[in-house]
């Protein structure tokens, strides 16, 4: 800081320390002022502990201490996502130490976590009479370090779920790896998924209690996606997918007891796993590589091309985290997983082009996916020849929160015990439906949103936690979701008509208590319901809940052809040597639709699968 006012005249730098002395730091976190705080010595703060209470992912408190000149230490009291926002937890303080400046990015994936504490840091500076916005000048001087060669058995190119699964299965056929990441963690989309997994068991579970089967999971895959997924593929997903389920176990993954219908699921099949999110993924793959040498994580490294000699893919060009060049040759296989391109919008307009599914894909459609899903692996992958398929078969949910487009804050648990009503206060589709008529649905709704609706079965004391690690009370504190004692009265605080409301949820009611057996079926055809036979069925257990909820683009289906064996093929449908692929960089599976919960089966069966194969290739 000192430096910086030495650059000024000396006529300039005296009224700037006199302005900063005796300048207004407003807190925008509560949108309220503060008073001015005058720094009573000759240095740069107020010695001294300041608290700031702030909300990442939930409620976080940043302490910081400064002397007169510096901030000397940062703690932060939190809960945030393991594998996601407690990275940043533990980085963030010390970059803001090092650097003595608030002018660090956020980190893709973790915004929440990033801005709560940037916020929090920021009170705290001003509580101590500091000068937050020049404090916000200061940015980091990266100095470019010299280029850098690697070698591994493997290398696997995104450190998301599919990569991650190949990155550890490679590893346990005992080959060295090294995983590549844009990012400064493994997640991708996996991270912020609500971590249903489908998987029909071996008999010794639930499947049997269900009357499901892997027959019946294909089925519903396979037509869930119009029949456009090719019927290998499919087989290859729904066959493989217990053992996927099972392999998470013996590394130490754990799973509640039971299954759910996760939303657009369309059966009782999926699991869910103890850790809030898709955390509980990411915690396994970082146990595993505690206790086992020999997968080097590359963070901030971005591929830019793959690398080809005499036809065969031998590794990738990348750039480092300092702009320099990091060439990474693998001895045998190179797997892609880079995931889809749900947040390039000029991608993903192109490509809605091809089948026009949905009104518009451009940027006023948010989206659940991190900053970093933008296409890259898709774009490496044809430069070298690969064959793109189903671009235009592009998944939205109804699901995405207003402001943000993620499926944060959504309060449903599981399919049957919710409903979906408009503006109006009416029920307008299917709720137990495919996610694309869902969402078309919802397009054709006032102002494109709907507020889910239930009861308090989910949530007996408010301190239960929803499949995001949010709990309702702090949803509602956050006026992200509503609650009230009584139907009208929670139609009061939506803004949608009383009578509509309850008359909506007294038909519901009807179903779940065997009202289809009067011969009246549910008008929008849903045949999902909580049983007649369980103590807590319908909507009729008050405190009442509701939150609004908008269409957001959450999965791309289309992208690299692959076959049963995750090779990537040419335009001639012809193996690319040395290349796989796996998770969303890859289409042709999921068809038009994909079903709730068959992605995180995808990324482990079809990780699992690329890891293996790019193992045993041999140049």
């Amino acid at each position: 800081m000192k430096e910086i006012l030495k650059r000024r005249t000396d006529l300039i730098a005296t009224l700037v320390f006199v302005l900063a002395i005796v300048a207004m730091v407003f807190l925008l976190r509560k949108e309220t002022a503060q008073p001015v705080v005058e720094v009573t010595g000759d240095g740069l703060y107020n010695p001294g502990t300041y608290t700031s209470e702030v909300t990442g992912m939930k409620a976080m408190t940043v302490t910081v201490t400064f002397s007169d000149t510096a901030i000397t230490d940062i703690q932060l009291e939190h809960e945030e996502t393991p594998g996601i926002g407690v990275p940043v937890c533990e980085s963030m303080p010390a970059q803001i130490i090092q650097l003595q400046g608030l002018g660090i990015d956020a980190v893709a994936g973790a915004t929440l976590t990033s801005n709560a504490i940037l916020d929090g840091v920021a009170d705290c500076v001003a509580q101590a009479g500091g000068d937050v916005e020049a404090l916000k000048a200061i940015t980091p001087t990266v100095e470019q370090e010299e280029d850098q060669e690697m070698t591994a058995d493997v290398v696997v190119i995104g450190a998301g779920g599919a990569g991650m699964a190949a990155a550890v299965t490679a590893n346990q056929e005992g080959k060295t790896v090294i995983v590549i990441e844009k990012t400064s963690q493994m997640g991708g989309n996996t991270a912020l998924a609500g971590g249903a997994l489908n998987a029909v068991d071996d008999g010794s579970e639930t499947a049997l209690a269900h009357d499901d089967s892997v027959e019946f999971h294909y089925q519903q895959t396979f037509e869930g996606g119009d029949k456009q997924g090719d019927p290998e593929l499919v087989r290859v997903l729904v066959e493989n997918a217990w053992d996927g389920v099972e392999w998470l176990k013996s590394l130490g993954m754990e799973f509640y007891d039971g299954v759910f219908t996760v939303t657009g699921g369309m059966w009782q099949r999926a699991h869910k796993p103890v850790e809030p999110e898709g955390s509980g993924f990411f915690k396994t793959y970082q146990a595993y590589m505690d206790e086992n040498q020999g997968i080097t994580m590359q963070y901030n490294t971005k591929a830019k091309e793959l690398i080809v000699e005499d036809g065969v893919v031998v590794g990738v060009t990348c750039t480092g985290p300092t702009g320099n060049t990091i060439t990474v040759r693998a001895n045998n296989g190179v797997v892609l997983a880079t995931g889809g391109f749900g947040r390039n919008v000029e991608m993903r307009m192109a490509a809605n082009e091809e089948t026009h599914m949905w009104p518009t894909l451009d940027e006023s459609i948010p989206s659940t996916n991190t900053p970093a899903i933008t296409g890259d692996g898709i774009v490496m992958a044809e430069a070298v020849g690969a064959q793109l398929v189903q671009m235009g078969n592009i998944q939205l949910l109804p699901l995405g929160d207003p402001e943000t487009g993620s499926l944060s804050g959504n309060i449903e648990h599981s399919v049957e015990s919710r409903i979906f009503v408009n503006l109006e206060g009416n029920r307008f589709v299917n709720e137990g439906g495919r996610r694309d008529e869902m969402t078309l649905a919802l397009f054709e709704q006032p102002e494109t949103t709907m507020f889910i609706i239930m009861d308090s079965d989910c949530y007996p004391t408010g301190d239960e936690v929803n499949n995001f690690n949010e709990t309702i009370n702090d949803l509602v504190a956050a006026g992200r979701a509503y609650k009230a004692d009584t139907l009208e009265e929670l139609a009061e605080q939506i803004g949608v008509p009383a009578e509509n409301l309850v008359a909506s949820v007294e038909e519901y009611n009807r179903h779940c208590l065997g009202g289809d057996l009067e011969g009246q079926p549910d008008e929008f055809g849903r045949t999902l319901f909580t049983d007649a036979e369980e103590k807590n069925n319908g909507i009729n257990n008050p405190p009442y809940y509701a939150a609004a909820r908008v269409p957001t683009v959450h999965h791309t289906m289309g992208g690299v052809k692959i076959n049963t064996e995750t090779q990537v093929l040419d335009t001639q449908d012809n193996p690319i040597p040395g290349l796989y692929a796996a998770g969303e960089v890859t289409g042709g599976i999921h068809g038009t639709n994909r079903l709730g919960g068959n992605a995180l089966t995808d990324t482990v069966v079809f990780g699992r699968i690329a890891g293996t194969n790019a193992s045993a290739f041999t140049k």
